[in-house]
């Protein structure tokens, strides 16, 4: 089994993302090669809650330029996890 903390990178905290924590969904950054279960269990063993779903979305990088030289940002993946309605509030994001 992976570490979960390979697997969840960090939280995505905007403005979109606080209205949703009002409904228990979070936003997290996550490995792309990671699959809906592998994040279930990953913020399940983390957080100590109970998810009841996960949606994820893979976000191509854009096309930057420096000058004459152009690239591509990183490729992301992001998941919303709705807890469960008897699931606790996660800890750090209290202070939104």
């Amino acid at each position: 089994m992976k570490d979960p903390r390979d697997i969840i990178k960090r939280p995505i905290i905007t403005e979109h993302s606080a209205d949703l924590m009002a409904e228990k969904k979070y936003t997290f950054e996550v490995n792309t090669k990671a699959n809906k279960t592998e994040i279930k269990d990953a913020v399940e063993l983390i957080f100590d809650v109970k998810v009841e779903k996960v949606n994820t979305m893979n976000l191509k990088g854009k096309f930057k330029r420096m000058g004459r030289y152009g690239g591509y940002r990183p490729n992301r993946k992001k998941a919303v996890v709705q807890l469960t309605e008897d699931s606790k509030e996660l800890e750090f994001f209290e202070s939104v």
